[in-house]
C-alpha cells in the first residue's frame, strides 16, 4: 500500500511540473506574441527584466533567469524546498519560452485596448496555472506568497502593491503610456490568475435567517441538491431565537439560491461569504430528480 501511495505522489508531482511547464510557456507567448511587440511590459521580475533588455540589449530570458535567483533561495528557505523547485521549472519555463519565441509572430497589432486585454489574460492563465500548482514563475509572485502568510493581504493583492513600484521603473522605458497600459495588462492578469487559482467554480457560504427555516432547507435541498445545516442564533435586541440557516454552494448557484430565497422570504436577512476551499462532508450535490 505504501508504495503504492508513493507512486501516486510521484506521478502527482510529475503532473504538476507538466501543468507549470505549460503555464511558463502560455505566458512566454503572451509577452512574445501580444505585450513586448507592442511595447507595453509585464509587472514583476519579467517587467523589470523587460526593462533591462530594452536598455542594455540583453537577451530577456538570461535576464529573467538572473534576476530571480534571489527570490527562489529565499522562496527556499522561507516556503519549502517543493515550492523553490516548481518556481524553478516554472522561471526556466518562462526564460526559454522567451528565447524560442522571440521572433514569433505579432497576433494582435495597434489596437491598445485589445493588447492589454488579451496580454494580461494570456499572462495570467500561464501565471495562475503555475501558481495553482505548487510553483511560481515570478520572483515577486514568490515574495507575495511569503508577505500574504505575515500580512492580512491575499497573493493577488499583494502581487498588485509590489507591482506599483514595478510600474514606476517601466515607466523610465516605455513612457507614462506604456507603464499604464502595462498596469492595465497586469490588473487583468491577476485578476485571470484569482480565477485560476480558486478554480472558476468557486464556493460561497450564504448565511440566512428567515422566518421559514424549514421550507427554505427544503426548497434548496430540492432543488439545487444541496443540504444545509441549522444554528441557534438569538436577536441582540429582542433576544428573540431565530434558525440560521447556514449552505455552502457553488459560486455559479448563487443567482438561483437568490431567487429560491427572494420566492419564500423577500425579508431573509442573508449573509454571503467567499469560500477558498472546501473540502470533506458531503459536498457533493445530491442528485435531484
Amino acid at each position: 500500500m505504501g508504495a503504492n501511495k508513493h507512486k501516486q505522489s510521484k506521478l502527482k508531482m510529475i503532473i504538476k511540473g507538466i501543468i507549470i511547464i505549460l503555464g511558463g510557456f502560455i505566458a512566454a507567448y503572451g509577452l512574445e506574441a501580444v505585450l513586448i511587440p507592442n511595447n507595453v511590459s509585464d509587472g514583476g521580475v519579467t517587467g523589470l527584466s523587460i526593462v533591462g533588455s530594452q536598455l542594455f540589449g540583453l537577451p530577456l530570458g538570461a535576464l529573467i533567469a538572473l534576476i530571480n535567483l534571489p527570490f527562489i533561495w529565499m522562496g527556499y528557505q522561507q516556503i519549502g524546498k517543493s515550492f523553490a523547485i516548481f518556481s524553478i521549472i516554472g522561471i526556466a519555463s518562462l526564460s526559454i519560452g522567451t528565447m524560442l519565441m522571440h521572433h514569433i509572430p505579432t497576433i494582435i497589432e495597434g489596437d491598445t485596448l485589445l493588447i492589454t486585454v488579451v496580454g494580461g489574460i494570456i499572462l495570467g492563465l500561464g501565471m495562475g496555472l503555475a501558481l495553482r500548482n505548487g510553483g511560481a514563475l515570478d520572483g515577486i509572485d514568490m515574495l507575495a506568497v511569503l508577505l500574504s502568510r505575515k500580512l492580512p493581504f491575499g497573493t493577488s493583492d499583494l502581487i498588485l502593491i509590489l507591482n506599483f513600484f514595478v510600474f514606476i521603473f517601466v515607466s523610465i522605458v516605455f513612457g507614462l503610456k506604456g507603464a499604464i497600459l502595462s498596469a492595465i495588462a497586469y490588473f487583468i492578469a491577476s485578476k485571470v490568475i484569482h480565477i485560476v487559482e480558486e478554480g472558476l467554480s468557486g464556493s460561497k457560504t450564504f448565511k440566512i435567517i428567515t422566518t421559514q427555516p424549514e421550507l427554505m432547507v427544503e426548497t434548496i435541498r430540492n432543488r439545487l441538491g444541496r443540504s444545509a445545516t441549522y444554528s441557534d442564533v438569538y436577536g441582540g435586541y429582542t433576544n428573540n431565537k431565530f434558525k440560521e440557516i447556514t449552505c455552502v454552494i457553488n459560486r455559479l448557484e448563487e443567482s438561483k439560491m437568490k431567487e429560491i430565497i427572494n420566492e419564500i422570504d423577500e425579508n431573509a436577512f442573508i449573509t454571503v461569504y467567499d469560500v477558498a476551499e472546501v473540502k470533506g462532508g458531503s459536498f457533493r450535490k445530491r442528485n435531484i430528480h
